[in-house]
């Protein structure tokens, strides 16, 4: 006699954000008020243009003078000189899929070809229903010499840079998160 099974239940990941991962300063890459702050506001969405209401966004990104204070830095660790910097700021998405990061611009990074990487930030997507983190960048849209020699975003296709740029808003920068279909944002293999 064969037993015959039944189908496996679907599973997901998460949501776990709202429970481990909640961090009211998050947002904070440097205080409020830190001369040449600026916010960078999106709004993450779904291939079909739904609201990810569940997800969260951490950003990594060298201080002004483009350097970072941490051992991978090929010039070595070197503490912010602008005060309250931390260089890391986290975001959670509220119903409407939005979140914000209150942050400076970041200087150029020397690239491992001996060039130079334009100001980015780096980001990190987590949410439900994705098993690994996505990965992509924000360049600045008012970079342009910088950005047509950056190589990280010249190794994308012309047909998809846009998506890697933010555009500016009336106090600072909008940068949209697409995850599928169309527009898709990119994400780099990391």
């Amino acid at each position: 006699m064969t037993e015959r099974l039944g189908v496996t239940p679907a599973q997901t990941v998460g949501p776990y954000l709202s429970i481990g991962l909640h961090w009211p300063d998050g947002p904070y890459v440097v205080p409020e008020g830190t001369p040449g702050a600026f916010w960078i506001r999106g709004r993450i969405v779904d291939g079909t243009g739904t609201p990810v209401v569940d997800a969260l966004v951490e950003s990594w990104q060298a201080d002004p003078d483009g350097r970072f204070d941490h051992p991978d830095d090929p010039r070595g660790a070197r503490p912010p000189v602008l005060a309250g910097f931390r260089g890391f700021g986290r975001s959670e998405t509220d119903e409407q899929g939005r979140y914000r990061l209150l942050t400076v611009r970041p200087g150029a990074l020397p690239a491992p070809d001996g060039g130079t990487e334009a100001p980015h930030l780096n980001l990190s997507i987590l949410g439900r229903g994705l098993l690994h983190r996505l990965v992509t960048r924000l360049y600045f849209p008012d970079e342009p010499t910088a950005n047509a020699a950056d190589p990280v975003l010249r190794s994308v296709g012309a047909d998809r840079r846009a998506t890697l740029l933010a555009t500016a808003a009336p106090d600072g920068f909008r940068f949209d998160i697409r995850l599928q279909g169309d527009r898709e944002t990119v994400f780099f293999a990391v």
